[in-house]
């Protein structure tokens, strides 16, 4: 019934279920509420059986929004951070990519997913980008890969929330609240062209994420290096957060979950334990370099990286460190990930049969 209904009332569903889901979580100062709702929302809209999408440039372009806001955000220490302690940012990110792997393999060696599927879904930081390599994999599930990814994203962007809201006394919000007051319709269409302009470009790279990153590097120069103040209002924000939320929650189908059902555990318990090391890694972070430890908490959150940064505008963190590692990470994610990811899969050629359906 609910399927059938024309796609005008389906996109207005999906309006009320993510303010419904958003509002208890903004009462609750839950950091990214308006990130987690729209999420929310387009989960159960998606399970439910709507063919609801984003479209790929409106997608690209709260990307490049949210890259914005992160280089509004961004102060002049950050490139001395990275070069100062380069190496042990390098070291940590290599480790969380070896044990990434070993969990992958783990997952190819158990009769829970098919080929090589958990080697693909497993990396963190980099969920598009991990997608689209799998299809060119003859024995991996793309459908379970794509899972795997959006869940992760789904229960770190969660669980970095919990942890944010009962760190901080910081109101979400606060970090672009002086933004807000701030503009005036000049200022927002000249952010607006620039904001298409870099969607544009960032798109023609063909780059996983380009517009966000792209969006970085030159909010960053102008902010930085000419002094020019961006003009991002909260609601220019919002509706960036929720375009966010519906792409990653209208992701889950039933069809998935079904295909899923007996790897879904394994993918769970391989996510946690994901989660569970970077945040030791956060912990090394605290005890040899001083970082604050929410900020080293957000910052080696296995991502995705446009929703840690939403959830590290809406606190007292330091937004360029956050930012930085996630960075870094995600670069060397897309540098080495699939090199380790075939190199593994070659093992595991005509081991596992792909399951029909």
């Amino acid at each position: 019934m609910f399927s059938a209904l024309p796609k005008a009332r389906s996109w207005a569903l999906l309006l009320l279920l993510s303010a419904a889901f958003s509002l208890p979580l903004d009462l609750l100062h839950l950091p990214a509420a308006l990130l987690l709702g729209p999420m929310l929302g387009g989960i159960v809209m998606g399970v439910r059986g709507h063919r609801l999408a984003i479209a790929k440039p409106v997608y690209s372009l709260a990307q490049s929004l949210i890259g914005l806001m992160v280089a509004a955000a961004i102060s002049a220490n950050l490139l001395h951070s990275l070069l100062s302690d380069a190496w042990l940012y390098l070291a940590i990110i290599l480790g969380v990519l070896v044990v990434s792997s070993l969990l992958g393999w783990l997952l190819c060696k158990g009769p829970w997913l098919p080929g090589t599927t958990g080697l693909w879904g497993i990396y963190p930081g980099a969920a598009s980008a991990m997608v689209v390599m799998a299809e060119g994999s003859a024995n991996a599930d793309v459908r379970l890969v794509a899972l795997m990814q959006y869940l992760r994203v789904l229960m770190v962007a969660i669980t970095a929330s919990l942890v944010a809201h009962f760190a901080t006394e910081l109101p979400p919000g606060a970090a672009t609240a002086a933004a807000a007051s701030r503009a005036l319709w000049p200022g927002l269409w000249v952010t607006l062209l620039l904001a298409l302009g870099i969607t544009f470009a960032g798109r023609r790279t063909g780059f996983p994420s380009g517009p966000l990153l792209l969006a970085m590097v030159i909010g960053a120069a102008l902010h930085l290096g000419l002094g020019y103040q961006l003009v991002l209002p909260k609601w220019l924000l919002a509706m960036a957060y929720a375009t966010l939320g519906w792409h990653v929650g209208l992701g889950f189908t039933s069809s998935t979950l079904k295909t899923a059902r007996r790897a879904l555990l394994p993918m769970i318990l391989a996510i946690v334990f994901l989660m569970t090391l970077c945040a030791g890694i956060g912990y090394l972070l605290v005890r040899f370099l001083g970082v604050d430890p929410l900020t080293a908490y957000l910052a080696t959150s296995p991502g995705g990286m446009d929703a840690i940064a939403i959830i590290s505008a809406g606190t007292h963190v330091d937004i360029s460190f956050v930012m930085a590692m996630q960075t870094l990470r995600f670069l060397l994610v897309l540098m080495f990930g699939p090199s380790l990811a075939r190199f593994l899969a070659k093992r595991f050629e005509g081991k596992h049969q792909l399951s029909g359906g």
